[in-house]
């Protein structure tokens, strides 16, 4: 899916910052497209821009209305739905990251059609695919992987990309989550791609590109994760990637949620990657490491690091806190 910007971010009655996190991913990430937040009274959540109702929205020159909230319930309360639908009929489409489908709520499709806009489900893909057929294209690809999940793959994709458009790099980010489709603008929630077409689905968003040209392309789960590592090999072999950045969390003890699974060492990690990603490419290689040293100081961060790189013999850095610059330089 696709959507234009500049965005409102709809915080509605967010009951505390985390559950704006992915409002606040954009925010962070995509400024420069942010005017504005819509809040409610009793919301206990703020990323930073200017306060704005819908028609003061509409009237800055918002295009698109993004749901980037948790809702109580996981239900879009009907207070929410008034405010939206003023949105579509003032000439703004809607997309949201809830699991609930806007495009399923009456009042909404009616505004919608009635004023011809969009809505936008980014966790329910829109198009069918392909299945994967692993066939060599030109372009070139750099995918994050992670020792679990929510270990940074997004964060280090973003950078990277940042890194080399500040080389002066050809370089897009793929997006393959509901947070980094707002940020991108466009993309595909893998996860909710049926298991048959995740690697043609990844071979559809990074297609055939100019030789010297960079899709970066944001990781989801990880091959030592038994939850998700279905979907993680989906993205390695759909994404045929020349590079691989591998993602860790300094100090996270176990698997995310499963304490019966210890976490992953980053050689051995990089290994079954590598391996995994020969299939589509042979000449793929890792290029370095990406820590998220959050829970250490920063002297112990950069400890860490050292430690690290020198285990794998590559760069091994803290992406907020050190940059990527040395993970460019490999490129």
């Amino acid at each position: 899916m696709e959507f234009q910007y500049p965005y409102l971010l709809f915080l509605g009655d967010a009951r505390d910052q985390l559950a704006a996190k992915t409002a606040n991913g954009v925010r962070v990430w995509r400024p420069d497209w942010c005017l504005g937040q819509f809040r409610f009274e009793d919301c206990k959540a703020d990323c930073g821009v200017p306060d704005m109702t819908i028609e003061e929205a509409a009237e800055a020159g918002v295009k698109t209305v993004i749901l980037g909230v948790v809702s109580r319930g996981g239900v879009i309360p009907e207070n929410w739905i008034n405010q939206l639908v003023k949105a579509l009929e003032l000439g703004m489409d809607i997309a949201s990251g809830l699991h609930t489908r806007i495009t399923q709520i009456p009042e909404l499709v009616k505004a919608a059609k009635k004023h011809n806009r969009s809505l936008h489900d980014v966790r329910h893909p829109s198009r069918e695919f392909d299945v994967g057929n692993g066939i060599n294209r030109s372009g070139k690809r750099l995918l994050t992987v992670g020792t679990d999940v929510s270990v940074g793959k997004m964060f280090t994709a973003l950078a990277v990309e940042q890194e080399m458009k500040k080389r002066g790099f050809d370089a897009d980010f793929r997006a393959t989550g509901q947070t980094g489709i707002f940020i991108a603008g466009s993309g595909v929630s893998i996860d909710a791609v049926v298991a048959d077409f995740i690697s043609g689905a990844v071979e559809w968003l990074c297609p055939e590109n100019l030789e010297n040209h960079w899709d970066i392309v944001e990781g989801q789960g990880s091959l030592f994760n038994v939850s998700y590592a279905g979907v993680t090999l989906g993205l390695i072999h759909g994404s045929q990637p020349d590079a691989l950045v591998v993602c860790h969390e300094a100090g996270r003890p176990h698997m995310r949620s499963m304490p019966h699974f210890p976490l992953i060492d980053l050689p051995t990690c990089i290994d079954v990657n590598l391996q995994a990603a020969r299939l589509t490419n042979p000449d793929v290689r890792c290029v370095g490491a990406a820590i998220n040293t959050s829970r250490l100081s920063e002297e112990e961060g950069r400890v860490f690091c050292d430690k690290i790189s020198q285990e794998i013999g590559l760069p091994a850095v803290d992406p907020l806190r050190d940059g990527v610059a040395s993970l460019v330089d490999q490129i």
